[in-house]
């Protein structure tokens, strides 16, 4: 299974990037709003595997090609590329060394403007406690000065309709580990950031974790992890509710940053992904609102990016339609609002390049 790290990822089978544009042509392609707004996409993957298709370099141009002034991105860790051989808890650095090979390639200036991975969040296995250091140091030495953090995906649920999405781990509340928190301990000295990715159940831990750990920068993705499947389906003014709460405890840890994107994966609930015509930008907006803006208002611009999420997000839109909702949302936002969400938070979060 090329790319993955022995079978274990749990994931949803996606639609290929072909079927993905045969469906999304069906919409007239839109222009895109703000077009010289300067972009920094924080969150996106590579990947090549028969059960989620190929996600590389030409089709990541390809999306980021409509329009919107993209101007860097950051790649977020998939479990692609682990390497073959070797111990299990080392085959992390092949998917750092093979981003960073991607993001030489885009340093050269060959294939546009947009600096493709400037920086880079890799995976790890947190649990092995201290030993991760290993891991940690290697990544670093084969990231290039790329490396700014790390995921431990700890999307869990009870419920078994829920497996099939994006679940990783078989522990409900792994962050409370002492093993795991033994393994966290090791990022802050290095330098690196955490990819805080679970439920919305599961958002006590992560407020917990916070506050464990104040020093060590953590970034919230995807508006949480609200589900809408399984059990969820049909509860979402109920669930929505206590995701407030949550995310009004979690804006009150400093070290807390949030990404406000993930919602055009299908473990939120929507139907986007199984109509015949894809939805347009106000379609979008009208839907990821209520998410957007509880964030912002919690978190404030300078702690809150946008993120695309691509390729998993477009299972449910097209790129350029994607950037047009989140416009359509920050419509009446101030110059230096719009900055801070759409670059600014980025750019200091993950130190890079500010346009």
């Amino acid at each position: 299974m090329t790319g993955d790290s022995k079978g274990e990822f749990r994931g949803t089978t996606y639609r290929d990037d072909a079927a993905l544009k045969a469906w999304l042509a069906k919409r007239p392609n839109e222009a895109a709003l703000e077009p010289d707004l300067p972009i920094i996409d924080p969150h996106h993957h590579f990947w090549d595997t028969p059960h989620r298709g190929q996600y590389l370099l030409p089709n990541l141009l390809a999306d980021i090609g409509g329009g919107h002034n993209i101007v860097s991105t950051v790649f977020l860790e998939c479990r692609a590329m682990y390497r073959k051989d070797g111990s299990r808890e080392m085959a992390p650095v092949g998917e750092v060394e093979f981003v960073n090979g991607i993001a030489a390639m885009s340093a050269s200036g060959n294939y546009g403007p947009c600096r493709v991975a400037e920086a880079i969040v890799g995976g790890g296995d947190l649990t092995v406690g201290a030993r991760v250091r290993e891991l940690l140091e290697a990544e670093i030495a084969v990231a290039g000065g790329r490396l700014r953090g790390i995921r431990h995906g700890v999307a869990w649920d009870t419920h078994e309709a829920i497996s099939k999405f994006a679940s990783r781990t078989v522990a409900l509340h792994q962050v409370m580990d002492p093993k795991f928190r033994e393994g966290f301990a090791r990022l802050e000295p290095l330098g690196l950031s955490f990819e805080s990715w679970q439920y919305h159940p599961q958002l006590p831990d992560a407020i917990d974790l916070a506050r464990a750990f104040p020093n060590t920068t953590i970034i919230l993705n995807h508006v949480g992890g609200v589900l809408g499947v399984g059990p969820y389906s049909g509860r979402r003014p109920e669930i929505l509710a206590g995701w407030r709460k949550d995310i009004a405890e979690l804006a009150k840890c400093p070290n807390v940053n949030m990404k406000l994107g993930g919602i055009g994966m299908v473990s939120f609930g929507f139907d986007f992904h199984e109509r015949d015509i894809p939805p347009s930008s106000e379609d979008l907006a009208a839907a990821w609102r209520q998410y957007v803006e509880p964030c912002i208002e919690a978190f404030g611009v300078d702690r809150c990016m946008f993120e695309s999420n691509f390729p998993p997000d477009k299972q449910s839109c097209g790129y350029t339609e994607l950037w047009n909702a989140f416009k359509r949302i920050t419509a009446n936002a101030s110059a230096a609002e719009k900055k801070a969400l759409y670059s600014g938070t980025a750019a200091r979060v993950y130190r890079i390049t500010a346009p």
